[in-house]
């Protein structure tokens, strides 16, 4: 891991405790996979650390960007509309508020809510967050390695 990638890890766990996110270095970590560490268009121009796609009823502006989906025969290319943040603290606000409303709905994201440690909130939010079926193995290495370079416990 590069003094970039840890700053960005950084700046974004000090965004999630902001939001009141129960696991903010996990948070971080996802938002670094999502995001390429905060290097991608989307989160550049968008504020958006988590691929958030637009809601049925926009709070924020939209951004329209193409997008890979990974369904029952593999990845395919298509457009979606993203949502706009005005900064981190609004992403990482509105995503946790995401699973919150859909943890009924979902009962990945209800488990990931519930879970006793980072790890098990990764797994669980991973089965029905993202289309790509590693998406929980890869956000966990991101947070062991980030937790290595830190010294941290949470």
């Amino acid at each position: 891991m590069n003094d970039s990638q840890r700053d960005f890890l950084d700046r974004a766990a000090a965004e999630a405790v902001r939001a009141n996110h129960p696991f903010p270095l996990m948070a971080a970590a996802e938002a670094a996979l999502e995001s390429n560490y905060g290097n991608s268009e989307l989160a550049r121009d968008a504020n958006n650390l988590f691929g958030m796609k637009q809601h049925r009823h926009p709070v924020y502006n939209t951004m329209t960007l193409p997008t890979r989906e990974h369904e029952a025969n593999g990845w395919i290319q298509c457009d979606a509309n993203w949502v706009k943040y005005p900064d981190w603290r609004a992403c990482f606000a509105d995503r946790l508020a995401t699973l919150e409303r859909l943890s009924s709905v979902y009962v990945h994201y209800k488990g990931a809510l519930a879970a006793g440690d980072a790890q098990t909130y990764a797994t669980e939010v991973s089965k029905t967050w993202s289309t790509d079926p590693d998406r929980g193995r890869k956000v966990i290495s991101i947070y062991t390695e980030y937790l290595a370079t830190k010294g941290a416990t949470k």
